[in-house]
C-alpha cells in the first residue's frame, strides 16, 4: 500500500519553504497531495485557480506530487483520498501552538490520520507568504524565496 500524505495550505503564494517541506516529506511518504484550500474568507491575493496553477507548475516535474484544490474539512478531504497523514511545516516555535491545536482537533475528528511536522530548513525559517506578498507589492525581488512560476506572476501583478 502506498503511503499518501496531504500537505494543506492556502499557498498564497507557494514559497520555496513550502517546496522544501514537500521534498523532505517525499523521503517518508510515497505520494503527497498539495491541497490548496479555497479559504475565500482570508481574502487571498491570488484566486483559488491561480494558486492551484502555481503549485502545479512548481511540482510539474515531480511525479509523486499532485496538486488539488479543496474546500471544507481537511480530514474529510484526506479520508476521501485515502491519506494516512497530514504534513505540516514549522518555521519557528510560534508556529507550534497553532499547529498543535489543529493537529489535536484533526486527531479527534479523524483518529486514523497522523500529523507529521517538518521543521523548516534554516534558510526558509523567515519566509512566509504574507512577507512575500508585501515585498512584491513594494517592488522588491522575491525571486530567491519563491518558485519561478510565482515570481513571474508577482512581477506581472506589480506592473499592473
Amino acid at each position: 500500500m502506498k503511503r499518501l500524505a496531504i500537505y494543506p495550505g492556502t499557498f498564497d503564494p507557494i514559497t520555496l519553504g513550502h517546496v522544501d517541506v514537500v521534498r523532505r516529506g517525499l523521503q517518508v511518504f510515497d505520494r503527497i497531495v498539495v491541497a490548496v484550500a479555497e479559504r475565500a474568507e482570508k481574502g487571498p491575493t491570488f484566486s483559488h485557480a491561480e494558486r492551484i496553477a502555481m503549485a502545479q507548475e512548481t511540482f510539474a516535474e515531480e511525479p509523486r506530487v499532485e496538486v488539488q484544490g479543496f474546500s471544507g474539512l481537511l480530514v474529510e478531504f484526506a479520508r476521501k483520498l485515502g491519506a494516512v497523514a497530514i504534513l505540516r511545516g514549522l518555521r519557528a516555535a510560534s508556529d507550534f501552538e497553532y499547529e498543535f491545536q489543529m493537529a489535536t482537533m484533526n486527531r479527534r475528528l479523524a483518529p486514523e490520520l497522523e500529523t507529521f511536522f517538518v521543521a523548516a530548513a534554516e534558510e526558509f525559517t523567515f519566509v512566509s507568504s504574507s512577507l512575500i506578498r508585501e515585498i512584491a507589492a513594494m517592488g522588491g525581488d522575491v525571486g530567491p524565496f519563491v518558485p519561478e512560476a510565482v515570481a513571474r506572476r508577482l512581477r506581472a501583478r506589480a506592473q499592473t
